[in-house]
């Protein structure tokens, strides 16, 4: 396999080193984040996604939880706001004209999970999705959403999957079906099939696999040696959600050095 898309990272030297260097000093100049996620029954996510962004270096970050939360979060989270919900306690599809207000305000938003399996959120982040044209990170749950054929998971400019090998294997079995996403499958054989994979589509993957951190952007690969963790899939999207907005001329690097930031927390 030719090097020339691979770049592989050591977890105790970065790739590059100098965006280390030349990241905003002032908290006006450092992002605005807009955190999305939580149901009544959770909001881990969102909250984890909130702490990891703020340790990150975020200027600002806010966060948009269903008002069925309002009570129990409310005092918990000061930054968070909260939109419609359904009787159940998700995101309600009226929740839409809230959430595109909130994302007016940010650089970009995250879909942190905790969604919870409800169709009128379903009908609510698919018309988020097609609507908001800025930079977006999927994660946890999130990603659940946008499985179909022609997923804007692949298709949408400046769109970040953090997702694990189990979630890439059904996006790609829909999206992808010539060059499938095995569980068994070599590191060298998933570089080569998300090289192909993103050097003809503008999304962007963060994954895991073999114990290696994998970017993907433009049909770029880092690879990063991982710590030994399980959970790595909220933080890490915060912090490359951070890095992107703070680089957005550079998503390969910014999500190269968000992974050493993170690797070595």
């Amino acid at each position: 396999m030719a090097d020339t898309f691979w770049l592989k990272q050591a977890r105790d030297k970065p790739l590059f080193e100098d965006l280390l260097w030349s990241r905003p000093e002032n908290k006006r100049h450092a992002g605005k984040l807009l955190i999305v996620g939580g149901n009544l029954h959770g909001f881990a996510a969102p909250g984890s996604a909130f702490g990891a962004a703020l340790k990150a270096g975020i200027g600002t970050a806010r966060v948009l939880l269903p008002d069925k939360l309002q009570k129990t979060v409310g005092k918990l989270i000061p930054e968070a706001e909260f939109a419609p919900s359904t009787l159940s306690g998700s995101f309600s599809k009226s929740a839409l004209a809230h959430l595109l207000e909130a994302a007016e305000w940010a650089d970009g938003v995250l879909l942190a999970g905790d969604f919870g399996r409800n169709s009128e959120t379903a009908i609510l982040l698919d018309s988020f999705i097609n609507k908001y044209e800025r930079q977006l990170t999927v994660a946890q749950d999130g990603l659940d959403y946008f499985w179909g054929k022609n997923s804007p998971l692949i298709g949408r400019l400046n769109t970040l999957s953090a997702i694990n090998l189990g979630k890439l294997q059904k996006l790609a079995k829909n999206n992808r079906s010539s060059t499938p996403v095995l569980h068994n499958m070599m590191l060298t054989d998933l570089i080569e099939t998300l090289h192909d994979w993103t050097s003809g589509n503008p999304g962007q993957i963060i994954t895991k696999h073999a114990d290696n951190f994998i970017v993907a952007a433009g049909g770029r690969v880092s690879t990063t040696p991982a710590p030994e963790e399980s959970n790595w899939q909220i933080e890490l999207a915060a912090c490359a959600s951070v890095w992107q907005l703070q680089q957005p001329q550079k998503p390969f690097e910014a999500l190269t050095t968000a992974i050493y930031e993170y690797s070595n927390k």
